[in-house]
């Protein structure tokens, strides 16, 4: 699932290209993505005419402020990837020019937004179990899944002493606590695994057990691998593309995520994986204590 760094790198891609831009149609041959409202033909006639003013990212979502008093969400969940460019359709299928657009992970269209300058913003998603919402900005404030996010690890106000609340008031294992939508916003399977590598933390430690070292190891880490990742355009192992279609470049410092049985970067022992809640996490059992 694309986490905060890819998400932010979704978000910077699109404020370049459509800000100001007006929606003129939309095509989809999966109407399940579109969660509100559930009709296709309403959703449509909703967004049309609309301008895109404004972009912003909380948690894992994508928000996108239109004219009319609208707002448009959108969570990518697991497979998902939004792309900005020009699709033709041929034999049914939409076809995209060569280049990074032509990446294999990047044909599982089924959403496409249609500008009225003829560009489009399409959404990939193989699995589709990604989530389209139109909202009327008022009753927005009071989008439960929204009002309901932890704090952002990068804003200012994510400090120290606010971090150690948080898992100090958490009965579960760290690596849960980070992913924990609730507590901390953005964080996933691939960042949790890096930060506490990074911190030299073992997963399955309680986060309400940490000493204020290995709290503030935790934090410091959080703080410099999401800020890394964004810059990187993000983690691309996966189903994960940038606007443009193309990878991000974090796995060329990825040290721990998906690399069971190879050797740590730090002392050349084994990693291996486990399972936690249903989840994996990978960790170096000599490093991480």
């Amino acid at each position: 699932m694309p986490e905060l760094p890819e998400v932010e790198n979704t978000i910077m891609g699109l404020r370049r290209n459509i800000i100001g831009k007006k929606f003129a149609d939309v095509w989809t041959d999966w109407a399940k993505t579109i969660k509100k409202p559930k009709d296709f033909k309403q959703f449509k006639k909703g967004i049309a005419g609309k301008k895109v003013l404004k972009i912003k990212r909380r948690g894992k979502n994508i928000i996108f402020e239109l004219s009319g008093k609208k707002t448009l969400l959108i969570h990518q969940k697991m497979t998902g990837h939004l792309l900005f460019g020009k699709w033709k359709k041929k034999m049914g299928k939409w076809i995209a020019s060569k280049g990074p657009m032509s990446d294999p992970m990047n044909r599982f269209l089924h959403l496409i937004f249609i500008f009225s300058d003829g560009k489009m913003m399409a959404f990939s998603d193989l699995r589709k179990f990604g989530k389209v919402e139109l909202w009327k900005r008022e009753d927005f404030k009071n989008n439960s899944d929204i009002n309901q996010l932890g704090p952002e690890p990068l804003e200012k106000s994510f400090s120290l002493s606010r971090f150690k609340k948080i898992a100090y008031g958490k009965k579960g294992k760290i690596k849960q606590v980070l992913m924990d939508q609730k507590a901390v916003s953005g964080i996933g399977n691939i960042y949790s695994d890096e930060i506490l590598w990074r911190a030299r933390v073992h997963p399955l430690k309680p986060a309400n057990k940490l000493s204020d070292k290995e709290l503030k190891d935790i934090y410091g880490a959080m703080k410099e691998i999401l800020q890394k990742a964004i810059k990187l355009g993000g983690e691309s192992i996966s189903d994960y593309r940038k606007p443009d279609g193309k990878r991000g470049n974090f796995d060329k410092i990825r040290k721990i995520y998906r690399r069971e049985g190879e050797k740590c970067f730090r002392c050349l022992n084994p990693i291996k994986r486990i399972k936690i809640g249903g989840r994996s996490a990978h960790y170096c059992p000599f490093c991480q204590k």
